[in-house]
């Protein structure tokens, strides 16, 4: 028995022992070095930017063009489709994956289509509209092109006089009612297109009373004095109508929130957040019959167009027409069909968990040359660009991935939905969101919008890429940056203007809902020739002819957009540590500080809000961004660990930004920083709930109540910044 028993406590003591030794060994042990793994390899980028070729863009261009393509119809969601997986899986990337969603989408009666009229007291209907734009070329002629018409309009025929709005602004309706003292209530209202979405036109109609909204392309915002129209040139001809979706909360309106996939609960159709009022496009070539023959006082200078003729508020027709009403008739429907998103992956070989996301809405309202298939076509070469880089042997760091978008023009439903779906897992493990919806809507520079501290890496991208135009190249520009710099320049420093994001493309969701920090890139016109947008936006005539002939040919531009979205993702996904340049976002706080204060300061601070405070939360922040550049400057790069750390602080600054309630009256923004406007989805704002909070505040009958409100969005704006600022503090504080 004493034996076993110091043979028992022998085998014991052994592997205490050995137990011991192994935990004691575990915890003194080295931090584990990186994989042997080059952390960025500069003849990568050369190789990839070769590797693009210009006649490849052409042709991705040509087949996304060769057919209509609108969301939910068989050309996009199977034809496209397919065509995608195939080129995709040709170029060798390591997974596909298509995510279909059941969404409400919205057509018009094809063969019965909406339009527009002046009735006469005896009930004749004259001057209709047309309701399908004139064919020019013999492609156009395709009987899968849909006429004109606003997404989501309900039908309805209302009559009524006629009042002209200009833009429809919340601007022009308050002018309106307040210094014109011309009621809309009841009237059906006519705005030209242009300065703020359409479907921010339709909520401002509702809100003041019209009873339906006429929407036309003016041709002062369209058009050029000096020069012809399509074919001949790009610009707008009379018979162009531009197709648009009025969906102002971005996703299927079904599924606010939430993603509509198959066990989703859906909203019944009378709770949806839909237009009220009917409302439809038409051309200037009948815009001017109606505006011709208005009557009332003459417009201000800043409301005239530019057709030659008298531009008046109405309400109502003068002259022989003085008895004549406006008459719509839109016969547009709602119905649930399938949209598809494709998504390709490229794994990261060391970091497969830490996602760089590049984003394309594939969908078009007709051939959708260049919204969205410039920024398909280059896509597409991207993705073959970087399957050829895997056959040589190479991978990147962190995983790439690829990402094309269905029901964009809809209301960004596509994007939005996935990311709805996987949010959890997009917080968790996306570093950026890199989108392009137009690559190339112009040839006169390069123009970048984003958050501030990717801009620096937005900058070095665009100094890699050789300049497209030899003109430029030969007055001593020679990269794509210095075009842009020269171009558009920044009001302060020596770099180039880089605005913040609002909304309008794909990148909303992923900035607004859950905090990834995004870039949206385009090759865009001279906007000193004040055109609202390029011409032939959401027409007939946005075909491959236009671009090939008129806007970039030989696709030298596009090959140039190719490079500059594919060596930023390169970046992003290579180096060892994230291009994030937190004092660049510290800056841009106080800048955005400044213009709140200019624009609000002195009235805020009579109601004893002290600006005190922002300054003070700004300041800790700029002292966090500083402290953490100085960790980076001094890092063990052999430490995988520091490294990690370093990179998951940078990663998650953007979604310390994010409220968990949604901004006011905006189910689809969360952002305290940056977002749209809330009377202009399209406009960035900073600051948001704070200025919409003060937004008109002296004409509000509750004053108490507002400048409470004003105060509970201030003090949710200073939580955030020294929230965020925490974000990038070291791990244990220091005293």
């Amino acid at each position: 028995m004493v034996l076993q028993r110091t043979t028992v406590i022998c085998v014991i003591s052994a592997v205490v022992g050995v137990a011991l030794g192994l935990f004691i060994g575990y915890f003194s042990r080295p931090a584990p070095t990186a994989p042997i793994y080059p952390t960025e390899n500069p003849t990568i980028s050369k190789l990839l930017m070769d590797e693009m070729k210009a006649d490849n863009i052409m042709n991705n261009l040509n087949t996304l063009t060769s057919r209509p393509h609108i969301a939910g119809r068989e050309q996009e969601e199977i034809v496209l489709v397919d065509w995608i997986k195939q080129q995709w899986t040709e170029a060798g990337i390591d997974s596909i994956v298509v995510h279909p969603y059941e969404v409400l989408l919205s057509y018009p009666k094809q063969n019965d289509s909406n339009y527009v009229s002046i009735k006469l007291a005896n009930g004749t209907e004259i001057e209709q509209s047309q309701r399908k734009e004139l064919v020019i070329d013999e492609e156009q002629n395709d009987p899968n092109v849909v006429d004109p018409f606003n997404a989501y309009s309900p039908p309805g025929e209302p009559e009524g006089e006629l009042v002209y709005v200009n833009y429809a602004t919340i601007e022009d309706f308050i002018a309106l009612n307040r210094t014109h003292n011309i009621s809309t209530v009841d009237k059906i209202c006519i705005s030209r297109y242009g300065s703020i979405f359409r479907g921010d036109k339709a909520i401002h109609a509702e809100l003041y009373g019209c009873i339906g909204l006429i929407l036309y392309s003016d041709p002062l915002d369209y058009t050029v004095p000096w020069s012809e129209v399509y074919p001949k040139d790009w610009f707008l001809p009379p018979t162009g109508a531009q197709r648009g979706s009025l969906l102002v909360d971005d996703g299927d309106p079904r599924t606010p929130n939430y993603p509509s996939i198959s066990s989703a609960w859906h909203k019944s159709d009378s709770s949806l957040t839909l237009p009220k009022i009917p409302i439809t496009p038409i051309g200037y070539i009948d815009a001017i019959k109606y505006l011709s023959k208005i009557g009332g006082p003459e417009v201000p200078t800043a409301w005239k167009g530019g057709m030659n003729i008298t531009y008046r508020f109405g309400p109502g027709f003068a002259g022989d027409h003085v008895n004549s009403s406006m008459k719509m008739s839109v016969k547009t429907t709602n119905q649930v069909a399938t949209i598809r998103n494709v998504i390709g992956y490229i794994r990261g070989g060391v970091e497969p968990d830490r996602y760089v996301l590049l984003g394309n809405h594939r969908d078009a309202w007709v051939f959708g040359a260049i919204d969205p298939s410039s920024g398909t076509a280059t896509l597409m070469e991207i993705v073959r660009g970087f399957g050829a880089m895997l056959k040589r042997g190479w991978r990147p760091r962190r995983t790439l991935v690829f990402c094309s978008w269905g029901a964009e023009e809809y209301g960004l439903i596509g994007s939005t939905e996935w990311v709805e779906e996987l949010q959890k897992e997009l917080r968790a493990r996306a570093v950026a969101y890199l989108n392009v919806d137009i690559a190339v809507e112009g040839n006169y520079s390069l123009a970048v919008d984003g958050v501030a501290s990717l801009s620096q890496a937005v900058f070095d991208a665009a100094k890699s890429v050789p300049n497209p135009n030899p003109s430029e190249v030969s007055s001593g520009r020679p990269t794509l940056y210095d075009t842009w710099k020269f171009r558009f320049p920044a009001s302060v420093g020596d770099k180039p203007s880089y605005h913040g994001l609002s909304s309008g493309s794909d990148y909303t969701a992923f900035l607004q809902i859950i905090g990834i920090s995004s870039v949206d890139l385009r090759y865009t016109y001279d906007e000193s020739i004040g055109l609202a947008s390029y011409p032939v936006y959401h027409s007939v005539y946005e075909t491959f002819e236009l671009v090939e002939n008129l806007v970039d040919p030989g696709f030298k531009i596009h090959l140039a957009m190719t490079q500059v979205w594919a060596e930023l993702a390169r970046k992003l996904a290579d180096v060892l540590i994230l291009p994030v340049d937190c004092r660049l976002y510290a800056s841009d706080l106080a800048q955005k500080r400044d213009v709140l204060y200019q624009q609000y300061g002195s009235k805020m601070e009579t109601h004893g809000i002290e600006f005190s405070q922002l300054n003070d939360s700004i300041l800790i922040f700029t002292t966090s961004a500083n402290s953490i550049h100085e960790r980076i400057a001094s890092i063990d790069s052999t430490n995988a660990y520091e490294t990690r750390m370093i990179n998951d602080q940078l990663m998650q600054l953007e979604r310390a930004f994010i409220d968990q309630n949604p901004l006011p009256g905006r189910v689809s923004y969360r952002h305290v920083i940056s977002a749209p406007n809330q009377h202009d989805t399209y406009g960035s704002t900073a600051f948001p709930a704070v200025v919409d909070a003060m937004f008109d505040i002296d004409n509000d009958p509750d004053q108490a109540g507002r400048w409470d409100e004003v105060r509970r969005q201030y003090s949710i704006l200073v939580f955030h910044i020294l929230s965020a600022a925490a974000t990038l503090n070291p791990t244990v504080p220091t005293t």
